[in-house]
């Protein structure tokens, strides 16, 4: 699943060329195409490194709610107000 920046989430179907070659995984930035004919699906084109996904956001391309290098359990872990919760309070020790 992909979730694209207009809001909606849709099927990612990885292209030939990168099938074995590049591995896409959670939280990573990639370069869609969406298709014409089916607007539930679209076609991973491109990964981004870490760098071209900075370079990017600061160049106003992305926006700037982009998370970059954060994974499933990195998103999971933060609450709504944008703080780390990891279960442990150091308050009550």
């Amino acid at each position: 699943e992909c979730f694209c920046f207009d809001g909606a989430t849709r099927l990612g179907h990885i292209r030939g060329k990168m099938r074995k070659k590049v591995w896409v995984t959670a939280g990573d930035i990639v370069l869609v195409g969406k298709r014409d004919f089916q607007d539930e699906k679209v076609d991973i084109l491109h990964k981004y490194t870490a760098d071209e996904a900075r370079n990017l956001k600061q160049y106003g391309e992305l926006p700037e709610t982009a998370r970059i290098n954060e994974t499933a359990v990195d998103l999971a872990m933060t609450t709504e107000d944008g703080e780390d919760d990891i279960g442990i309070d150091f308050d009550d020790i």
